[in-house]
């Protein structure tokens, strides 16, 4: 059983194919028992949690708040993984930046805070190359 709330603060348009993404990345990844969120928010929003947060005053794509980096938090035996920020205006940008679609950057935007959530990172060059190999599969 995992849960998850997908909570749109930005604008009125349906992302509903982020629950297909997510759920395919959960079970690519095999877990069970857990609980986040996905907060959809606007440029203002993302940059006054990035400033902070993480002292860093500008606009970013996505922000995740692991609560696994505290403490083993569980609840039941359900991992309690935490929240991820995405800026739809960002990622709107970003789309035809890399010549993506919503759906592909999104997609790539939900799956990149995921795994943030779980403890991957890319702070080095063998830390990116596998938390990247990985979004790549899932995102197949």
């Amino acid at each position: 059983m995992n849960d998850y709330v997908i909570v749109n603060e930005y604008d009125n348009k349906e992302y509903a194919f982020i629950n297909k993404v997510i759920k395919k990345a959960l079970n690519y990844l095999n877990i069970e028992k857990s609980v986040f969120s996905v907060v959809l928010i606007n440029d203002e929003k993302i940059q006054f949690l990035n400033k902070k947060y993480r002292n860093i005053d500008k606009v970013t794509d996505v922000l995740s708040f692991a609560f696994e980096d505290n403490s083993n938090i569980k609840n039941n035996e359900i991992r309690v993984l935490g929240d991820i920020f995405i800026s739809i205006p960002q990622m709107e940008r970003q789309a035809a930046e890399y010549d993506n679609t919503i759906e592909e950057e999104l997609s790539f935007l939900v799956v990149h805070g995921l795994l943030h959530l779980l403890g991957y990172d890319h702070m080095t060059k063998d830390e990116e190359i596998k938390m990247f190999a990985i979004q790549k599969e899932i995102l197949k």
